[in-house]
């Protein structure tokens, strides 16, 4: 668990948009950019905030945007603003360098976090610190349990990493520990779908650990092992208990999939 003699974490929320597109959740909503798309009945950037600045763990919030105007204007967002716990940065042309303009003279360690992780809760965000600063990472990637994103969304995942002890889901949750660290952020370029571009392994993280992870050869952990070597500081896979983790919103399916999941969470919370 988190002490006293941690400092607080920085946490990172993307909220960035893509240059001259407009996003069809966006268009369909009738707002400028993705993030403010209301999820069950709330943007689910304020969600998402809700949820990081109810952490007891999170310190300094900061959010990464190309359009900053249509998301402070929203009061809870505005009121964090105006306690000095949130402030904004400018996103950049990619995601990769959007992480460096939001670090830029952060305090570490920083966690990162994306606008449509709307399933996340507070005690989920501390998990995956507390698993962090125990395991002594210095980056970190949250990870879900095959079997847990199947049982929160049985037909949305069809690709998983693959390694000897299960398989695996991105979360699209990250840890930085240090300054030095924050070249772990490379992983992230061209959106971090390394299933789906195989290349991107092999430039991240090389050749020979490349054909390791499509083999499945040992535990995730012993992969973040050897690619620790090649960055040359402790790179840590933190697997999450929630499935619901690796769900975010990208298009109309996994909206209907994150809706339901909330309304069922209401109704048990009731």
């Amino acid at each position: 668990m988190a002490t006293q003699t941690h400092a607080k974490t920085t946490a990172l929320v993307m909220a960035g948009k893509r240059s001259g597109v407009l996003d069809p959740l966006a268009e369909r909503a009738g707002v400028a950019q993705k993030c403010v798309v209301p999820v069950g009945g709330m943007p689910m950037i304020e969600r998402v905030i809700a949820n990081v600045a109810a952490c007891d763990r999170v310190g300094e919030i900061r959010v990464v945007a190309h359009e900053p105007d249509e998301i402070a204007a929203i009061p809870s967002i505005k009121a964090l603003m105006e306690e000095g716990r949130l402030v904004f940065r400018p996103g950049a042309l990619n995601l990769v360098d959007s992480v460096f303009s939001g670090a830029e003279g952060a305090s570490y360690p920083i966690m990162i976090t994306t606008a449509d992780n709307c399933l996340w809760l507070p005690h989920d965000y501390a998990e995956f610190i507390d698993k962090a600063i125990a395991n002594q990472a210095g980056a970190a990637a949250a990870l879900a349990r095959k079997e847990g994103v199947i049982a929160a969304d049985p037909v949305g995942q069809k690709k998983f990493y693959e390694f000897s002890d299960g398989g695996y889901s991105n979360c699209n949750t990250y840890w930085i520990g240090s300054e030095q660290a924050l070249g772990a952020a490379e992983i992230m370029r061209g959106g971090g779908q390394f299933v789906k571009f195989p290349s991107r392994i092999a430039k991240a993280f090389g050749v020979v650990n490349l054909i390791r992870f499509f083999l499945g050869w040992g535990t995730k952990e012993k992969l973040f092992a050897q690619v620790s070597r090649r960055f040359g500081f402790k790179l840590v896979p933190i697997e999450m208990s929630n499935g619901y983790c690796a769900i975010d919103v990208d298009e109309e399916r996994s909206l209907g999939v994150t809706e339901r999941l909330l309304a069922n969470r209401n109704a048990s919370a009731a």
